[in-house]
């Protein structure tokens, strides 16, 4: 729970999982939003104890999955009523947050927003003595020099590395450019949420307390 007050109405909308920050200043601007029965303007803030109320607004019950891809398949879902955030490439496996939720979209995928995601990667051929160094730094592909990032080698052939940018098959990418073969690659981690022992093609439900750090850290 937030412990900010008093704090601007569309934050506290959004805190309430009623619309997102843009779309509460729409609602104020169409006079829907009331603080202890006042028409809320732009700008209004709240304490704890006031009284808000949304006219003509629902409250949508938003879902949100951890689901471990298999290798193999196509980035999707396997329920209609859930889309993925994100995606892996079909030779990979691993975490995938799968919502109903729209407003943490842009969130967490736009590049501009800096989200750790960490993946395990296995090599065909045995890591060079300056990779972790090299892989560090940044690498150039094709022309963009990736963020720096955090590796950790686990022996020979593996080793695990958490990036705060997702460019398309960026980990294979860099990994090639340093003379590196992927022979796996698995998404272990998305910020908070943890892939942990989930069965491949599985879901679950990502709720309390883990949720709770999960949108604070997406919504605010």
């Amino acid at each position: 729970m937030l412990d900010k007050y008093p704090m601007r109405i569309n934050k506290y909308l959004a805190f309430k999982k009623i619309s997102t920050r843009r779309g509460a200043d729409e609602l104020v601007k169409e006079k829907k939003v009331f603080i202890n029965g006042k028409l809320a303007v732009l700008g209004s803030k709240v304490v704890e104890k006031d009284k808000v109320e949304v006219k003509g607004a629902e409250k949508k019950d938003y879902l949100y999955y951890a689901y471990n891809k298999p290798i193999g398949i196509e980035t999707g879902s396997p329920r209609e009523d859930l889309f993925p955030l994100g995606r892996l490439d079909k030779a990979s496996h691993g975490l995938m947050i799968l919502t109903n939720d729209g407003r943490i979209t842009d969130q967490l995928l736009n590049p501009k927003y800096f989200h750790e995601k960490e993946y395990l990667v296995k090599t065909s051929n045995k890591l060079r003595s300056n990779f972790k160094q090299k892989m560090e730094a940044g690498v150039n592909i094709e022309g963009y020099q990736t963020k720096k990032c955090k590796v950790q080698i686990i022996n020979e052939f593996a080793f695990r590395v958490t990036l705060t940018e997702g460019k398309k098959h960026q980990i294979r990418r860099m990994c090639s450019r340093l003379f590196q073969e992927v022979a796996d690659l698995k998404r272990e981690r998305i910020m908070n949420i943890k892939l942990g022992n989930l069965k491949p093609n599985a879901l679950r439900e990502i709720k309390g307390e883990e949720l709770a750090i999960f949108l604070k850290s997406i919504l605010f």
